[in-house]
């Protein structure tokens, strides 16, 4: 089972609150673990606080007003963009097709110019899971996945990507229960 470039969405059983009704792009799954970014939890900053405190000019006014989010618990310091088209910057995972995360600086000094990628998400901090370990919450129906629509991403407010990621599979996310139906 690889979920990689998938939609991880939490049950509304999921209680714990780093992940309580969150979507998570799942930027990596393999025999060693995952990893993944939340897409539905803003920080109470924007790029433009972000590139400040790390001496990057803005020029692009519009840049200063892109939100921030809470990509996970793990490393909380470190930014992560998920954007589209993908770039050659200095460290980039090309995820899906035209979807992919980088992590170094030059992509924020090119969004700062107005000269990065017209789609981004910007996120502190992801998610991990230990080899085995998704897996397992998977089968003890604390997630849901499924397929991914970047105008999820980058499109949809975020107050509504949780339930818009729950409708791609078909599912009213109000008949969602802690039942399991495993016969």
């Amino acid at each position: 089972m690889d979920l990689t470039n998938q939609f991880l969405i939490a049950m509304p059983t999921l209680r714990d609150p780093n992940f309580y009704r969150t979507v998570t792009y799942l930027c990596a799954h393999n025999q060693d673990g995952a990893m993944g970014i939340v897409i539905n939890r803003p920080l109470s900053l924007n790029l433009g606080n972000v590139l400040k405190h790390m001496e990057i000019e803005v020029t692009d006014p519009v840049v200063k007003h892109i939100r921030v989010f809470q990509g996970g618990p793990m490393q909380p310091e470190r930014g992560f963009v998920i954007h589209r088209p993908s770039g050659k910057w200095d460290a980039v995972l090309n995820v899906g097709d035209d979807i992919a995360v980088a992590t170094s600086r030059d992509i924020l000094i090119a969004l700062a110019e107005g000269k990065g990628p017209t789609d981004v998400t910007v996120a502190l901090g992801y998610a991990g899971w230990g080899a085995g370990q998704l897996e397992k919450e998977v089968a003890e129906n604390a997630w849901l996945s499924g397929p991914i629509d970047a105008r999820i991403i980058f499109d949809v407010s975020y107050e509504k990507r949780w339930q818009s990621a729950t409708q791609l599979l078909g599912i009213d996310p109000n008949l969602l229960s802690a039942a399991v139906g495993h016969g």
